[in-house]
């Protein structure tokens, strides 16, 4: 007898490829210090010369860090005086780059109002971004009014990394600071683990009054009154989640790299 539904068909399509671990970065600072020639020298290799300094945006790129990929986002903030608004960045990064420019000591000055926020948020919130302060503009040594030493100073003071780069020459120092930040939220992670589950005991409602049990006399046997007790239930508290950015082996990392998936930079002109 023949069989009315024929032969199985071998699935040709591959099983959806696992979500890659993700990242957020934002970047703060003053108007003028090149967070956004920043953003871009990262992202495209390339310096820019002009920009709109009111535009704010996030771009997304596929990275490789220590053989390890991620989604790495990067939001390039606009503030206009400072941290004002700053909400839309402090619960949405994993990761802070505070950038001044070692040619201007006001934006030096800005950076720790930044630093300060950040500090508050994280004792308000229980939970410690890595912060990374930044001095930019490092091609510009001859107009330095911001020390080394200074940077290292502010940055030990609220316990961050420091680093100096040029967005208009040093791609690899630029790129090293990014992918720092990336190495940094995964050491976080390493030092907080999940806590492990807890167990909970729910009460039923028990009656206002307790019920008495009396047992039969016998034998002469003094009659004895227990009181009921109200049923316990255990219930388990579902774990904590982890946290966004975990430390994992891909084969992805291993297989050809794939160009990164860039988001368009509006509103820049690009040489």
């Amino acid at each position: 007898m023949s069989s009315m539904f024929g032969k199985p068909r071998t699935s040709s399509e591959r099983p959806p490829p696992s979500p890659l671990p993700e990242c957020n970065v934002a970047i703060l600072g003053c108007r003028g210090v090149g967070k956004s020639a920043l953003t871009v020298k990262f992202l495209t290799k390339r310096f820019i010369s002009e920009y709109d300094p009111n535009l704010e945006d996030t771009y997304t790129s596929e990275e490789l860090v220590d053989q390890q990929p991620v989604l790495l986002k990067v939001m390039d903030t606009a503030d206009q005086d400072g941290p004002g608004n700053c909400e839309r960045y402090l619960c949405w990064a994993s990761a802070f780059l505070v950038v001044y420019s070692i040619d201007n000591r006001k934006s030096f000055e800005g950076c720790q109002r930044y630093l300060e926020v950040l500090a508050r948020h994280a004792r308000g919130c229980q939970r410690r971004c890595p912060v990374l302060l930044l001095g930019n503009k490092l091609d510009m040594e001859q107009y330095r009014q911001v020390l080394s030493a200074e940077g290292m100073s502010l940055a030990s003071r609220f316990g961050c990394l420091f680093h100096e780069v040029s967005a208009c020459q040093d791609f690899a120092r630029v790129q090293h600071v990014f992918h720092e930040a990336v190495r940094e939220v995964r050491r976080q992670a390493e030092w907080n683990p999940p806590l492990r589950p807890l167990f909970i005991s729910e009460e039923r409602p028990c009656p206002p009054v307790a019920t008495p049990v009396s047992l039969p006399t016998h034998h002469s046997l003094a009659t004895c009154t227990f009181n009921t007790l109200p049923t316990v239930n255990c219930k388990e508290i579902p774990s904590v989640a982890q946290a966004k950015l975990v430390t994992v082996k891909s084969s992805r990392a291993q297989s050809k790299r794939k160009a990164p998936t860039l988001t368009l930079l509006k509103g820049f002109k690009i040489f």
